[in-house]
């Protein structure tokens, strides 16, 4: 298998991994806390591979998601076209920041994910979610050194672009 054949392969199976890792159920307790692995997986990408995560690819993979989760239909893919909207724009500065700061960086496009959901739910007559909703940002951001090094040593390993 070439090169390119086996990162468009490596590419698309962390994607579908992180579908399949959102849908993995957590006890009720947890499920607030629950990462979005799609949006860490499609900023890997993102920060990682210029111009292969384009708003298009990030606009079906949320629609995607949201018939999986069964989610109105676009809620997810609005928020990861701004996500991804974001962190392409801001990708060259990223790059550059020590890990730490990437992390707070993730933590900062997480939150703004979570506050765009809550004006998307707010906007359809919901309720205001519980102080708990607002934990699975920070697990996401306390989980992105791992997830940013097995990715990248992986890609590595697998000499991909």
């Amino acid at each position: 298998m070439s090169r390119p054949h086996a990162g468009n392969w490596w590419f698309g199976g962390t994607l579908v991994l992180s579908l399949l890792l959102m849908l993995i159920p957590l006890p009720d307790a947890l499920e607030p806390s629950k990462p979005y692995w799609p949006a860490l997986v499609l900023l890997y990408w993102t920060l990682e591979s210029e111009g292969r995560v384009t708003l298009g690819l990030a606009f079906v993979l949320g629609l995607v998601a949201d018939v999986l989760v069964g989610m109105v239909l676009g809620e997810q893919a609005l928020r990861l076209c701004a996500l991804v909207f974001i962190a392409t724009r801001f990708r060259a500065r990223l790059r550059l920041f020590p890990m730490w700061q990437l992390t707070a960086a993730v933590l900062a496009l997480l939150l703004n994910d979570r506050l765009l959901l809550l004006i998307v739910r707010m906007l359809s007559g919901g309720s205001l979610p519980p102080a708990s909703w607002w934990l699975s940002p920070v697990v996401g951001a306390a989980l992105w050194p791992f997830v940013f090094l097995l990715l990248d040593d992986l890609r590595v390993r697998a000499r991909i672009q």
